[in-house]
């Protein structure tokens, strides 16, 4: 297992230098840079969320004629601009500095909040780790017993009405099922059960500790909630159709003969099993509801994380913050899919990686 991950974490330094190079090659011919970002608002001709689609085609080029949305500046003003994001210098070299200060993850400064990348990074970070954790969580919770119980009474009503149930579930996009939310228990037409925004209230620092949590979890509600629905739907089935098919196999059908009874057959043999790609899957499924809708589900319910941050890194062109992010999210999706394999292992030491890589 030793050279196995080894291998794994050596194949993580090229998989990374070619996300990178990918995005930052793209964004070379992506219109709309920093720099007329900053034109643009210099000029009151808007600002960066009117300048989604772009004002021009030289962004990012050192041309000063390329800005489109610069027109009308003085050039000086333009190459001084040029000059403080780096822009002065050819694309390779900007790729290459960045990619040395990666390494020693020195991400920079936010070129529109001046505040460094991880203090933007780490102060984000608890509205996704909320969301992320939680409902995760909670969608295994309820997909392992419910995919347990439907594997058991496969094809009858309760099987049936519940796969209805679940596809339902899968079908309904995250953000339109949070606005359902909010219409029904938020103030919306109906109650006034949980908080429209936020994860804490104004006087959370003048709360007890019981008070803290109390307000933290009826902040949290509903957008757990919403988060949760499509992964659970997704866990559910997995779970079912695993159990079903351990369930069909020559030593269940054994240790049924042996007189054992069900909750030892299902709990005592079949469980460990079926439950193996299921437990493995954590990390992975983890880091999904970590970023799926984590943006919509953010803006929705007025939450400042992470996902909402790329958004409007995006649509500044903030690229420290771009490629920061990427950097490290890019790098932890990488870890968590060699922590993917070895959670298969301490699930079933009968599994060796190294014997079928050789």
């Amino acid at each position: 297992m030793g050279a196995y991950i080894l291998r794994r974490l050596l194949l993580i330094i090229p998989t990374l230098i070619g996300i990178m190079v990918v995005n930052f090659t793209l964004t070379q011919f992506v219109p709309g840079g920093p720099i007329e970002q900053i034109a643009a608002q210099v000029q009151g001709s808007g600002d960066a969320f009117s300048n989604i689609s772009g004002a021009g085609a030289g962004a990012d080029t050192g041309v000063v004629e390329g800005y489109e949305g610069a027109r009308g500046l003085p050039p000086e003003f333009i190459a001084q601009l040029e000059k403080e994001f780096g822009f002065d210098k050819p694309p390779l070299e900007r790729f290459l500095t960045m990619m040395g200060n990666y390494l020693t993850f020195d991400f920079g400064t936010s070129w529109f909040r001046s505040i460094s990348v991880i203090d933007l990074v780490i102060e984000k970070m608890p509205v996704s780790i909320t969301l992320g954790l939680w409902s995760t969580l909670l969608a295994y919770l309820i997909s392992i017993p419910l995919g347990i119980r439907k594997a058991v009474r496969d094809g009858t009503r309760f099987d049936t009405w519940t796969s209805g149930v679940i596809i339902m579930a899968y079908a309904i996009p995250a953000f339109l099922f949070a606005v359902l939310l909010m219409v029904l228990f938020a103030g919306g037409s109906y109650w006034q059960i949980f908080p429209l925004r936020g994860l804490t209230s104004d006087n959370f620092a003048d709360l007890s500790l019981w008070g803290k949590i109390k307000d933290y979890a009826w902040h949290a509600t509903l957008p757990v909630v919403a988060s949760t629905i499509s992964s659970f739907a997704t866990l559910t089935l997995l779970t079912k159709n695993s159990f079903l098919d351990e369930i069909n196999k020559q030593y269940v059908m054994t240790a049924r003969a042996k007189g054992l009874t069900e909750g030892r057959v299902l709990y005592g043999h079949v469980f460990r099993n079926a439950m193996l790609i299921v437990i493995a899957g954590f990390p992975a499924v983890f880091l999904g509801v970590f970023f799926g809708a984590s943006i919509l589900i953010e803006t929705v319910f007025s939450l400042d994380g992470l996902g909402r941050l790329g958004f409007e890194a995006a649509v500044q062109r903030d690229y420290p913050v771009i490629f920061g992010t990427l950097y490290v999210f890019g790098l932890l999706s990488l870890v968590v899919g060699i922590l993917s394999d070895m959670m298969y292992v301490f699930v079933d030491p009968r599994i060796d990686f190294e014997s079928r890589a050789g």
